[in-house]
């Protein structure tokens, strides 16, 4: 794509702006009919015609004039028409003014609440293709703020914001969206109740405030004017909306000072003889310090008879209640939307969030707007970097790195599994021969390799297994990072974000190499045999003598041993002592306790016996198995890694 369009299609206004891949400046906002920011409504006329934004409030001519829908796309199903109406008037306007070329290689991020899921995106997605739109997506509105502040020279946001919690409030006109972003995912947060809390609602109570306020004469025709024409009324609320946002911007300006517009309205009247005249109705509109503090503090209808700032005060400590007990509180708040300049919102985040630092841009109403454009660009980074890591991963660079290791980590897997093996399995072994469960010594070895590898498969082994391979990734971590760095450098994607070795220390982290399945027990088959092999030779060596041959037990076998070999000969003597029934008398002489000692004593021994046969007998098929398996999983966590990098901050 060489160039990416941000639409921030809001309930009350909308803006464009725009972005070309390679340039090193901001945004840049796109005038629709002359209006950077433009009013949300659009009206059709008898002739066809269509028209979009503040010409469409009071077209006289209009069959048809809808404004303020947007809020109403989740509970009304035939908002998507006129949303398709707007879209298409507003693309339009751009082809028309040269914003616009046919086919450009463009793409158009179109922003949405954080609340809504997958399947209201793809509808509201699928609204603009049907508009005619070139390629579309969707995207967050509080993570295109967001992105917005990270990428605006106006902030100095450090490289590392992304791996502290930050807090987005995004006003609206109609609702309020609180989203938390933590490593660069972000989660939509809701209120208990969930309030439709906006800018809207103070641009109502002003407009009352002035009716209320005008002489006698226009009072009640304003009254009648505003229900029989909602058109006429909500371009008012624009009006109200423009000065109260005027006022808020600066009170200490205003304060010596009248901050006021008047907005002319005109009304048709029926004179003598049926003619009709046109009469103009005067709003006057004033915003002080008395009417700011009645739009913060009165109760409202819309609020269920609750004030302003109760209900937006309510909805902090709600978040702050959520948050503290994730232990995720905001180290930084984000507000936008047209309000968000208003110091009394911010004092209010402050009393909230004490520890927070709290910042708001230059130009609130065009910052999701522009992020939406960032996000354009900020994509095809992310796209060019999972690329990098795809190609990292089909290299054989990670089975390279886990080969150079592989010894190792057969070494510190037999060094941990081997006296567990002798207390889970072996002595469990012993302990059934010795009680008559087990009846020939010549079926322990079978009964050794079930028990091995059935302890293998348990829960503690895997834990067990958990220790050794996180210590052996720690230096394959190190080593794989010296290819992993550099993508994230060429792509301005934070290192750690391809960092095994973060992974494995953050046990928060959902993506991660799970040391418990590294070693797959599969692969162990040459281990098993190795270890019970040994066992087999050093326990039951000797023809099962050493198995027995200690304390008063000894005597009794040396003597019996003596006259088998008197009249069978030796090897007809290993073999029947091997394959006899040895009675129940005879098996109870031997101690649990010197079987127990005996295993200590040749614990080392097996270790040591086990990494001469590693050296020397050791498979390279069984080897390679383990260096894909292990390569496999690694490269699997790495893609998982490169999928969530949401929102790289370079500049």
């Amino acid at each position: 794509m060489e160039r990416y369009y941000g639409f921030d299609l809001g309930d009350a206004e909308s803006a464009v702006t725009f972005l070309n891949k390679n340039a090193q400046t901001e945004p840049e906002v796109v005038p629709v009919r002359e209006a950077g920011s433009f009013i949300t409504a659009y009206a059709r006329l008898r002739t066809g015609e269509l028209l979009i934004g503040e010409a469409a409030c009071y077209a006289p001519d209009a069959v048809e004039r809808q404004l303020r829908f947007k809020s109403r796309f989740l509970t009304d199903p035939t908002v998507s028409q006129d949303i398709k109406s707007f879209a298409g008037g507003v693309l339009g306007e751009l082809y028309m003014s040269g914003g616009l070329v046919k086919g450009e290689d463009t793409c158009f991020y179109i922003g949405c609440p954080a609340g809504w899921d997958k399947a209201q995106r793809e509808r509201y997605r699928e609204i603009f293709e049907a508009a005619g739109y070139p390629p579309v997506r969707i995207v967050s509105e509080s993570r295109a703020a967001l992105i917005s502040a990270c990428q605006s020279r106006h902030f100095q946001v450090g490289y590392d914001i992304l791996s502290r919690p930050v807090l987005v409030v995004d006003m609206g006109s109609s609702t309020t969206d609180f989203a938390h972003v933590s490593s660069g995912r972000e989660v939509e947060l809701q209120t208990a109740g969930e309030v439709r809390l906006g800018g809207g609602i103070m641009d109502e109570l002003l407009l009352d405030l002035a009716v209320e306020a005008a002489p006698d004469r226009d009072r009640e025709a304003l009254r009648n004017l505003f229900r029989e024409s909602p058109p006429w009324r909500s371009y008012c609320e624009f009006a109200a909306r423009r000065l109260k946002e005027k006022y808020f911007a600066d009170e200490d300006y205003w304060k010596e000072r009248a901050c006021l517009q008047t907005v002319n309205i005109p009304v048709g009247t029926t004179g003598w003889l049926g003619r009709t005249k046109t009469k103009m109705l005067r709003l006057q509109l004033r915003m002080d310090a008395e009417t700011a503090e009645k739009l913060l503090d009165s109760p409202a209808q819309q609020l269920g008879g609750r004030s302003f700032h109760e209900v937006f005060a309510d909805s902090l400590r709600q978040i702050r209640d959520r948050l503290e007990k994730q232990e995720s509180l905001p180290e930084l708040l984000f507000l936008t939307g047209g309000v968000s300049k208003m110091p009394a919102l911010r004092a209010w985040c402050r009393e909230t969030f004490p520890d927070a630092v709290v910042i708001t841009g230059a130009e609130p109403e065009f910052s999701v707007s522009r992020g939406l454009a960032y996000s354009g660009r900020i994509d095809e980074e992310v796209r060019a970097f999972r690329e990098e890591v795809r190609e990292l991963v089909e290299s054989s660079i990670v089975e390279r790195i886990v080969e150079e290791h592989v010894e190792d980590l057969f070494h510190r897997t037999v060094d941990t599994l081997v006296e567990p093996i002798l207390r889970n399995a072996a002595i469990p072994v012993f302990d059934r021969w010795r009680s008559g469960e087990i009846r020939r010594l010549s079926d322990i070895d079978g009964e050794m390799e079930r028990e091995i590898e059935a302890w293998l498969h348990s829960e503690e082994a895997a834990d067990l297994l958990v220790k050794p391979v996180t210590a052996w990734l720690r230096p394959v971590a190190y080593r794989l990072e010296e290819h992993t760095m550099p993508i994230c450098v060429r792509h301005n994607v934070p290192y750690r974000a391809l960092s095994l070795t973060s992974y494995l220390s953050l046990a928060e982290i959902d993506v991660q190499v799970n040391a418990r399945d590294v070693f797959a027990v599969e692969e162990l088959t040459w281990m098993v045999n190795t270890i019970i092999s040994i066992l087999v030779g050093l326990l039951c060596g000797g023809s099962g003598i050493a198995l027995i041959s200690s304390g008063f037990s000894g005597i009794i076998a040396g003597a019996m041993i003596t006259l088998l070999v008197l009249f069978l000969g030796r090897e007809k003597m290993e073999s029947a002592f091997m394959h006899a029934d040895i009675p129940g008398v005879m098996r109870k002489l031997v101690p649990h306790g010197y079987f127990e000692s005996r295993l200590e004593k040749i614990s080392g021994e097996v270790k040591k016996t086990c990494f001469e046969k590693l050296e020397k007998e050791k498979s390279d098929e069984v080897a390679r198995r383990m260096i894909a398996e292990i390569s496999g999983q690694i490269e699997d966590c790495l893609m998982r890694m490169a999928e969530v990098v949401e929102i790289p901050l370079g500049k």
